[in-house]
């Protein structure tokens, strides 16, 4: 999936070999407007972006993958009872992520300092992080997914040294970026150390949901930190401090074959047509 600033492009390769596409203009304040310009804002506005975008992108591929697309290539409508369902798995994914850790580091508050509890309760909620992308990443499905990830970095990294797109010239590049979302899922996790620490510890009722009710601000802050370090590469001392965003990559991404290449390559024209076609970017 390649997301362009006002539409959004999806390639799959079909099981009969054919690459399909599907691009759409985006429109409301998730996607484009005034908001999307204000600091902090625009992290909030990123993360709600990611979750319905990467949704319905899923969707679509799945369908695809299992034949389920109608004449006009259009998916399947999920039912009342799938909708539920995915809102109660993200409900319960983000509870295990955010309040998962409270409750496994609660008994230590009258044993250790405040800090310290705190600091063990963050490097649990790292190590949730990378043990599950781990985890998954021994499916060999994921790991498809994961070397179409890095065909995307690929692809776009070749596009921004301006490069003609072609497989050649796209995988001369790293497979990792700067501004990779799950960089920004890292970033959260480190990020939420220091904003919980303003929350405090007691009471327990209160130290579980300002996990879920400061998650808002934490991805706020994460994006401008996503933001900065992509703008400023080349400082020796922004590369360093986000070098762990860039070692998760070496998790979430693998190396591309030419299929993968080429789909994500067919994406990122996609995505460029549509631009074009929507005339100048005010």
């Amino acid at each position: 999936m390649i997301r362009g600033a006002r539409s959004m492009a999806v390639a799959v390769r079909a099981p009969e070999g054919e690459i399909l596409v599907r691009s759409e203009e985006l429109h409301g304040p998730i996607y484009v407007g005034l908001l999307r310009r204000v600091p902090f804002i625009r992290g909030i506005l990123v993360l709600a972006e990611t979750l319905a975008l990467g949704g319905k992108a899923l969707t679509w591929s799945s369908a695809v993958a299992a034949g389920e697309v109608d004449d006009d290539g259009e998916a399947k409508s999920l039912t009342f009872v799938e909708r539920i369902f995915l809102a109660l798995s993200m409900a319960v994914a983000l509870a295990i992520f955010f309040a998962g850790p409270v409750l496994a580091t609660a008994w230590l508050d009258s044993r250790l300092d405040q800090w310290v509890v705190l600091a063990i309760e963050g490097g649990i909620r790292i190590l949730l992080l990378l043990g599950y992308i781990w985890l998954i990443g021994r499916s060999d499905d994921v790991r498809r997914v994961f070397q179409y990830h890095g065909a995307e970095h690929m692809t776009i990294a070749a596009y921004e040294d301006g490069r003609e797109l072609t497989v050649p010239a796209v995988r001369r590049y790293p497979k990792e970026h700067p501004r990779c979302g799950t960089s920004f899922l890292l970033t959260v996790a480190l990020v939420s150390i220091v904003v919980f620490a303003f929350a405090g510890t007691d009471p327990l009722w209160w130290r579980l949901a300002s996990r879920l009710v400061l998650i808002p601000l934490v991805a706020g802050v994460a994006y401008e930190a996503i933001r900065f370090a992509g703008f400023h590469q080349g400082w020796p001392v922004v590369r360093l401090l986000f070098a762990g965003n860039i070692a998760l990559q070496l998790l979430t991404t693998r190396p591309p074959d030419d299929e993968h290449i080429q789909v994500a390559i067919r994406a990122f024209e996609e995505a460029r047509d549509v631009e074009a076609n929507l005339g100048p970017h005010r």
